[in-house]
């Protein structure tokens, strides 16, 4: 961590992204809330949600944007007109108003994969390599950190001083975070011109993780998790009456289980080290897997160890397959590529909300818990065995000798058991 924040450009850079993370979460709830406030529908909050999301769908073209402008310039273009994009709610009064609040949750979908992509091929001209691990599990941090504070926030924000007010909140993080993105002294190169036709172009980044294998393997396998994944959103709502608890009771889940998800942040860059990216990835998804098993049983304590693990794993997956992404892939790459697994990714994701929503209304929920457990454990122990190739035993060579009945001296070499080291360079 220090040699990161020794780092002024990744200071700034850091502290930019807090803001902008800080206004994401905090008015993506009040939006929802606002909705069902104003129509009495919980469908019309779902809604909302759908507007944030369905963009994605149009991430590869984002990705292709990203890649043909410089990264620093789009970004301090895209903060400040999203800022611009949220404060027509400021008109928003009544029932027949609601389509303003959609319209909003669009635009700001569309600048969310603008922006990722750009933050993430960003920090790859940043920073050195080595730094990467370490910035991108610090982002995850905070953002992990954020969802436990910046909810709450901003629906008390709502409730005490209305949706205008989170708006115009939102609209100053974007604001605040084009401020560090201009104090930044990084001098970008010229952007590479593709020549290509755009639809061909567009779809490079995808073409890269297809033409590099453990990319490739370690994308596929955290778009299985996260299909199954995307069911816990649902499944959260039946932990408390399994547990003889009132239906509050999921604030206490969710805290307990961002509590797990700052831990698995927090200790990502150590066990990235030591094991690299897929290694990474793949100790999350079994992480995960230990933690839906905990889930089905009916003791609290464990349920409670079980949410933690279930949300430590998930940092594991993400921080992993990032940095392997930015690693993998080269520069002029890297918007279009992080664009195709975002949509490889989120797409499952989306799929798997709406089946656990459909499944959990039919099916025993534990029985759900089990098929999650049984997909991403399964998931993580291909990885890993995929990885043997990769990985040489360590070898203790320990010289033994005794005398034989001849009298001669005979020297045997041992091997002591299998230890896991990387036998590349270590990021």
């Amino acid at each position: 961590m220090r040699p990161l924040l020794a780092h002024r450009d990744a200071r700034l850079f850091l502290l930019g992204q807090s803001f902008s993370l800080l206004g994401d979460t905090a008015l993506w709830l009040a939006l929802g809330l606002w909705a069902k406030e104003l129509t009495g529908s919980s469908s019309a909050a779902g809604m909302v949600i759908f507007c944030i999301a369905a963009p994605q769908l149009l991430a590869p073209l984002g990705g292709l944007l990203v890649d043909r402008m410089r990264r620093r310039t789009l970004l301090i273009a895209v903060n400040p007109l999203t800022a611009l994009v949220v404060l027509p709610l400021l008109f928003v009064r009544d029932a027949g108003d609601v389509w303003i609040i959609y319209a909003v949750a669009t635009a700001y979908g569309a600048s969310y994969v603008i922006l990722t992509a750009g933050q993430s091929a960003l920090l790859v001209t940043l920073l050195p390599a080595d730094l990467l691990p370490t910035a991108n599990a610090t982002l995850q941090t905070v953002r992990e950190a954020l969802r436990l504070v910046a909810p709450v926030a901003g629906a008390g924000l709502y409730t005490v001083a209305g949706g205008g007010a989170v708006a115009i909140l939102d609209a100053t993080t974007f604001l605040l975070a084009t401020g560090a993105l201009l104090a930044l002294k990084l001098r970008e190169p010229k952007p590479e011109r593709d020549s290509r036709h755009w639809l061909r172009a567009t779809v490079a980044g995808a073409e890269h993780i297809a033409r590099t294998p453990d990319l490739k393997r370690l994308v596929l396998a955290s778009a299985v998790c996260m299909l199954v994944i995307g069911i816990s959103e649902s499944l959260l709502f039946e932990l408390p009456s399994a547990l003889g608890r009132p239906d509050s009771f999921v604030g206490v889940l969710m805290a307990v289980g961002g509590l797990g998800a700052i831990l698995g942040a927090v200790t990502a860059t150590r066990v990235m080290r030591r094991r690299g990216e897929t290694a990474l990835a793949a100790l999350g998804m079994t992480i995960y897997a230990i933690g839906a098993l905990l889930l089905m049983d009916g003791v609290l304590w464990i349920v409670l160890v079980g949410k933690v693990l279930l949300n430590l794993g998930v940092p594991w997956m993400f921080v992993g397959m990032v940095t392997l992404l930015q690693r993998r892939t080269p520069g002029p790459l890297q918007g279009r590529t992080y664009a195709a697994s975002e949509f490889a990714i989120g797409l499952p994701q989306i799929v798997g909300i709406a089946l656990g929503a459909a499944m959990v209304a039919l099916l025993d929920y534990r029985l759900l818990l089990l098929v999650q457990a049984v997909l991403t454990g399964a998931t993580g122990a291909y990885l890993l065995i995929r990885m043997r190739g990769q990985w040489r035993p360590w070898t203790l060579i320990s010289t033994t000798s005794w005398s034989m009945p001849t009298g001669k001296r005979v020297r045997m070499r041992a091997r002591s058991w299998p230890r896991w080291r990387r036998s590349g360079p270590r990021p």
